[in-house]
């Protein structure tokens, strides 16, 4: 292969990335504003200045592209929690900045916060197609962490982590949907600690 042609692949693949990255801006946007079932591709591609087929090029359908936003998301905040993690040697430290890390993120997007809260969980249908993908692994993380504090002592050993696991998204998660639905304007992650000061009281040795 020439050194035109590698530069052409390389091309050609920026303009795939942009084109689904503006899709997937412009699809957050108007799930969240309109609502997912109400949303139609056409409003997607108005969205995102491009023409309805052009849409077609890149998701099959509105649910691929409801898919592909929370995988995407997903995988991100993943491989960055990830990152954290390897930096920090204490279980309540990693705990601390998983629940800190969830807040943060959605805070500083409105739109993926409604789209997550919201419109991910329409149907039992989504909920379940999105419950065995990233979401699973994130609580896998958390429940790992706890097993972890509970092996140096740092954690009691009478709970189940895989509860304990739910127990903290839970709440993490509720602090989210009363952000979004607030009437009040509030900075969302440092309610991150208001939730661990309450965790950590039945989690800690004494």
């Amino acid at each position: 292969m020439s050194r035109d042609d590698k530069g052409s692949n390389t091309a050609v693949r920026a303009v795939v990335i942009d084109k689904r990255e503006a899709i997937h801006r412009a699809a957050v946007k108007v799930f969240a504003g309109k609502g997912y079932f109400n949303s139609k591709v056409a409003d997607i591609a108005a969205e995102a200045g491009i023409a309805d087929g052009t849409v077609y090029l890149y998701f099959k359908s509105k649910d691929e592209i409801l898919h592909s936003i929370f995988d995407r998301a997903m995988a991100e905040f993943i491989a960055e929690g990830r990152r954290e993690m390897a930096k920090i040697s204490c279980p309540e430290a990693k705990l601390r900045r998983i629940a800190e890390l969830h807040l943060e993120k959605l805070g500083a997007d409105r739109d993926l916060a409604i789209v997550f809260q919201v419109e991910l969980r329409g149907s039992t249908k989504f909920m379940q197609e999105f419950s065995a993908a990233g979401f699973a692994e994130y609580l896998d993380i958390i429940c790992k962490t706890i097993a972890e504090g509970q092996e140096t002592g740092a954690f009691r050993k009478d709970v189940k982590p895989v509860v304990c696991s739910k127990i903290l998204y839970g709440a993490l998660d509720e602090m989210v949907t009363n952000w979004i639905l607030s009437k009040k304007s509030y900075p969302l992650a440092p309610m991150a600690g208001e939730v661990l000061k309450i965790f950590f009281g039945g989690m800690l040795q004494k």
